[in-house]
């Protein structure tokens, strides 16, 4: 592959004191939906009229106040759409609605019967300004451009006076208007050139800092590094004679991968307000993902003043009205964002999530910030949940199989026995080539260790407890018998000891099972009430030095020690 002398490389902005590296983003911008006309019209089955007003229904419950319902010009259902808005008064009192229109006259007069009687109302005309645009589209010149662009400006001036008389006259309170101008492709377009092409609708409309127009900048094809858009939004804003006067909006769409970056580097260069789409739906690869850009702004501590606290529905509503499924990792949204496979990556959240749920990651002088390693965003602040975090594979270590054992099932083995754990689950994990579910770790992990019979396996135990003389010192002892079968052959076996379970190995002498001790004990309860029962978690050392871990879980916390001991000699690697 050879690029040269085909494509040429995106000519560098003459902005050699840029100030838009030192800047950071300090609050949210304004916020501006288009999925309900750039996003509908990239779908492969548009939306119908139902459909756009749930959807229409959800951008507000999110907490949109600009929404750009469509282009009521281009068919009968975008019409429809609006007219239904309107007349069923589903916008709410402070939320503005947008529509885009050509500037024509034939186009700009239909779109005003769509909105008559709406109360706030974004009027957004563009029209074309890239070099490759003026030759193949228009074939005119850029004088004859900027005349078109204004012709549209004195036009929508017209019909918005026409409707507020009207509305005068019959004694109804006139629409507010606000009025947007794109010059499409302005990332393409010479700085010059949409500079004046701007500034000529600017003086058209009669922007003042009382009555701002919207200047959308937009990237309609991402063609830049994002260090070079921001160059340009510095750029235009530096030498925009209507600085003041306007409102510099963000459009950005994601021809490179890149929309995000663009986007959050325009703000630092003076932009102040973003339109785009839920997810990034949208012509091509897409336009820019609002979810992203504000949940980005969230973990940087801003508040995005949009509310995505329940984001998986906000997912399944996007995919039931588009038909859009999203990529697993999607960021923030997808299946497998709070997800790790890595074994290092799985003891390190485990071990973090344990100290926040402890109180252990904060202090009196130092507040709890979230610092959960491998994770941006605390799961629960958009409605997702820590159990879906780890999951196991074969290259899943022992942090994973623990934390499942301990979030899900009360397991909770001590720090030394973690590495038999987590070997046995990636190693059935490996032999099946596959995830295991939480059911299937703790089914491996009880086949090893629980449910376990060969070659010891305890018939029937019974303990009698023996103690001394009232106000004697002879200590307490214990009694116990048992009746246990040792690699096929059974065996009736007896001793004393200080408690069931000194009993239970002193008894285990006198059978053909290897000579053992016991290095380590551990045990806690499970569940609660009627249900508790106890695990015990025993490590013995044979007379080779071969060091076993058993579990035992019984509703007495005696027979919980035996069963972990059966489950140690029971053990096969």
């Amino acid at each position: 592959m050879n690029p040269a002398g085909k494509y040429k490389p995106f000519a560098a902005i003459p902005l050699s004191d840029r100030k838009w590296p030192s800047n950071t983003i300090t609050h949210a911008p304004i916020w501006c939906s288009v999925d309900l006309r750039d996003g509908n019209q990239a779908l492969v089955n548009p939306m119908g009229i139902e459909q756009k007003i749930e959807y229409f229904k959800l951008l507000v419950k999110i907490g949109f106040k600009e929404i750009e319902v469509g282009f009521p010009a281009a068919s009968d259902t975008e019409f429809d759409f609006v007219r239904r808005l309107i007349e069923d008064k589903l916008i709410p009192d402070d939320v503005w609605i947008q529509v885009l229109c050509q500037a024509r006259e034939h186009l700009v007069a239909r779109t005003f019967e769509a909105i008559e009687g709406a109360k706030n109302v974004i009027f957004h005309i563009y029209n074309a300004t890239s070099p490759s645009q003026r030759k193949y589209n228009f074939g005119k010149s850029k004088e004859e451009l900027i005349d078109l662009a204004v012709s549209g400006v004195k036009c929508v001036k017209k019909y918005i006076s026409a409707v507020s008389k009207k509305a005068e006259a019959e004694g109804l309170t006139p629409s507010r208007f606000r009025f947007e101008y794109s010059p499409e492709n302005f990332t393409q377009t010479e700085m010059d050139y949409a500079l004046e092409i701007c500034g000529a609708v600017a003086r058209e409309w009669g922007a003042s800092p009382e009555n701002k127009i919207i200047m959308n900048l937009p990237a309609t094809v991402e063609c830049s590094l994002p260090n070079q858009f921001a160059d340009q939004i510095e750029y235009f804003c530096r030498n925009f004679k209507e600085r003041e006067n306007c409102i510099i909006s963000l459009h950005n769409h994601n021809d490179r991968g890149e929309s995000v970056a663009q986007c959050e580097l325009g703000l630092l260069a003076g932009g102040e307000r973003v339109e785009g789409c839920l997810f990034g739906n949208g012509e091509r690869t897409g336009n820019l993902d609002i979810v992203t850009v504000a949940l980005n702004m969230y973990t940087q501590g801003v508040d995005p003043e949009l509310d995505f606290s329940n984001l998986e529905n906000i997912s399944e509503e996007f995919t039931r009205f588009t038909g859009m499924p999203l990529h697993p990792r999607s960021p923030y949204a997808g299946e497998l964002v709070f997800t790790a496979f890595s074994g290092s990556h799985q003891d390190a959240i485990r071990k973090a999530m344990n100290a926040r749920l402890s109180g252990k990651a904060a202090s009196k002088d130092t507040p709890a910030y979230w610092d959960v390693p491998y994770l941006a965003i605390d799961p629960h602040d958009i409605g997702r949940e820590y159990n879906d975090i780890i999951r196991i594979n074969s290259q899943s270590g022992k942090g994973g199989a623990v934390y499942i054992l301990e979030t899900k099932f009360g397991i909770v083995a001590p720090k030394a026995m973690h590495p038999v754990i987590g070997a046995v689950i990636k190693a059935r994990a490996d032999e099946l080539q596959r995830e295991l579910s939480s059911a299937e770790v703790y089914d491996i992990f009880a086949e090893t260790w629980l449910y376990t019979k060969s070659p010891l396996n305890v018939l029937e135990i019974t303990e009698r407890h023996i103690e001394g003389e009232r106000g004697s010192d002879r200590p307490e002892q214990v009694a116990g018998m048992a009746t246990i079968e040792w690699e096929g052959k059974r065996y009736a076996i007896a001793a004393n000891g200080n408690g069931p379970l000194d009993a239970f190995v002193s008894a285990m002498k006198q059978t053909p099972a290897p000579f053992f001790n016991i290095t380590s004990f551990h045990e806690h309860s499970v569940g609660s009430g009627s249900d508790t029962q106890a695990m015990a978690y025993v490590q013995i050392t044979k007379e080779n030095g071969e060091q076993v871990w058993g579990v035992g879980k019984s509703s007495n916390v005696g027979r919980a020690g035996i069963a972990a001991v059966v489950s140690a000699l029971n053990f096969k690697k």
